[in-house]
C-alpha cells in the first residue's frame, strides 16, 4: 500500500479514518509460520484489533484466537473460528463468566486461586483447563505493559505451586495446559527461553499436560532504530528447547504463542487532517482532527508513532508539536520533525493497527473514526464513521 492510495483513502472516506493493509499482516503470520516448526501454533491476540473483518482474515491465514473477554469470544466465533482454536484468558472476572466460556466449548486459562478452587469444587475433572503462571520475570517495553513481574495481577505466583497441586489433588482438577505471558515489547528473546525453562521444571508437576502458552510480547520496531524480535532465531532456539525436553523427558508438549500487536501493529495507518498551524513564544502546534479519543497511546504508554506528512513529502522538514482536539493536555509528538504541514494537510501516524482503535472512546462526545481495510488493492470500508446519533443510541431520557 502507497502513500497515493492512503491519500485517495483520506479523500473517498474523509478523516479520521484507520486504515490496515492486509498484505502486512499476511506477510507478520508467514514471518512466524516460517520461523518455528516443532509442535507450534499461533493463537492472535484478539484485544490488539478486534474489527469482525480482521478476525475474519486472520482465521483465513490458519491462526487461532487469544480472547480475555467472553464476547471476544463470541466475536472469534462469529468471525468463523472454531472453539477447538480458542483460549479464553480472563483476569478479576466470576465464575459466571467462566462457566458462560465453558458452553461455548473453548479453552479456558485461569490466573488466581480463587476461581481455581471454586472451579474444581463444581467442575473437577469434567473440563480440562489452562492455568495462567506468574513467572516473576520483569520484561516488557515499560511497567505498564510489563504482566510478569512479581507485583503483577496477572498469573498465579510459581511460589504457589503447592497450592495449585492441593486443588488438583482434592478436586480432580485436570490441568492440560500451563499458561504464561511476561509483557509486550519484549527486545531480548532469551527472556522467552527463561520462561519456557520454567515451563519445563513445573511440567512435571502436571502429568496430563499437552500444552505450553508463552504468551508473546514480540516487539515491533516503531522508530528507525528500533528492534524487531528476531523471530527466525528464536524459532531455531525454542525448537531446540521442545527437542531437548522431548529426549530427556520422553513428553511431547505444543507451544503456543499469541501475537497481536506483532501481526496488525505495522499494517495500521491512522489519517487525520491537519485543522490549525499555531504559533506560540517557543513552540509550533500542529493541531489536527482527532485526539486521543482515537489513539491514546502516546498519552497512555509514552509511545512513538513515525508521523509523516503525506500532502507535502517534499517540503522543508519544521518542527512541530502534534496535538489533538480534546479538551485536556492531548499531546501526540513534541518537537518532531515533519515536512512543513499546511492547514488542511494529510498527517500519517504509522504503526497504528494495535491498540489504536481498540481502545477509542467518545470523550467530549466525539465521534470515533471509520476503518478501512486494503486488501487486493482495493479500499474496502469496514466500520462506518460514528454518527451524532450514535451517542444517543444506549442513554435512557428519563427528564
Amino acid at each position: 500500500m502507497t502513500n497515493r492510495n492512503l491519500l485517495k483513502i483520506a479523500e473517498e472516506f474523509g478523516t479520521p479514518v484507520y486504515v490496515y493493509d492486509a498484505e502486512s499482516i499476511k506477510v507478520q503470520y508467514e514471518k512466524l509460520t516460517s520461523s518455528f516448526h516443532r509442535n507450534t501454533r499461533f493463537f492472535y491476540a484478539a484485544k490488539a484489533l478486534t474489527n469482525i473483518n480482521i478476525l475474519k482474515y486472520v482465521n483465513n491465514l490458519g491462526a487461532g484466537l487469544d480472547c480475555v473477554s467472553i464476547n471476544e469470544v463470541k466475536l472469534g466465533l462469529k468471525a468463523g473460528f472454531p472453539s477447538h482454536k480458542i483460549l479464553f484468558t480472563p483476569n478479576c472476572v466470576d465464575l459466571a463468566e467462566i462457566e458462560e466460556a465453558m458452553e461455548l466449548k473453548v479453552h479456558i486459562n485461569i490466573d488466581n486461586i480463587s476461581i481455581l478452587e471454586q472451579f474444581g469444587n463444581r467442575y473437577a475433572g469434567s473440563y480440562p483447563i489452562f492455568v495462567r503462571i506468574n513467572p516473576h520475570i520483569f520484561a516488557g517495553g515499560n511497567y505498564k505493559i510489563s504482566t510478569g513481574h512479581i507485583d503483577s495481577k496477572f498469573g498465579i505466583s510459581i511460589h504457589q505451586l503447592r497450592h495449585i497441586e492441593r486443588i488438583m489433588n482434592s478436586t480432580g482438577l485436570r490441568i492440560e495446559g500451563l499458561h504464561m505471558h511476561t509483557g509486550s515489547e519484549i527486545k531480548d528473546p532469551d527472556v522467552f527461553l527463561q520462561g519456557l525453562d520454567i515451563m519445563f521444571e513445573l511440567s512435571e508437576h502436571f502429568p496430563e499436560l499437552k500444552y505450553i502458552d508463552m504468551g508473546s510480547g514480540f516487539k515491533v520496531p516503531y522508530q528507525k532504530d528500533d528492534l524487531e524480535t528476531d523471530v527466525p532465531s528464536l524459532g531455531k532456539k525454542v525448537d531446540h528447547a521442545l527437542k531437548e525436553f522431548s529426549k530427556k523427558t520422553g513428553k511431547k508438549v505444543d507451544l503456543w504463542f499469541e501475537p497481536g500487536k506483532f501481526l496488525v501493529s505495522k499494517s495500521g495507518h491512522f489519517l487525520v487532517k491537519a485543522n490549525v498551524i499555531k504559533h506560540t513564544t517557543a513552540t509550533v502546534f500542529a493541531g489536527v482532527n482527532s485526539g486521543f479519543n482515537h489513539l491514546i497511546r502516546p498519552m497512555f504508554y509514552d509511545s512513538y508513532h513515525v508521523i509523516e506528512n503525506l500532502s507535502n513529502p517534499k517540503g522543508t522538514e519544521r518542527i512541530y508539536t502534534v496535538v489533538g482536539n480534546i479538551c485536556e493536555t492531548d499531546t501526540f509528538a513534541w518537537d518532531r520533525k515533519i515536512t512543513e504541514v499546511r492547514e488542511g494537510d494529510i498527517l500519517v501516524f504509522r504503526n497504528a493497527g494495535a491498540y489504536g482503535f481498540e481502545m477509542s472512546s467518545n470523550f467530549n462526545s466525539r465521534l470515533k473514526p471509520a476503518e478501512v481495510l486494503f486488501i487486493e488493492g482495493k479500499a474496502k470500508l469496514i466500520r462506518k464513521r460514528e454518527e451524532f446519533e450514535d451517542l444517543l443510541k444506549n442513554q435512557v431520557e428519563v427528564l
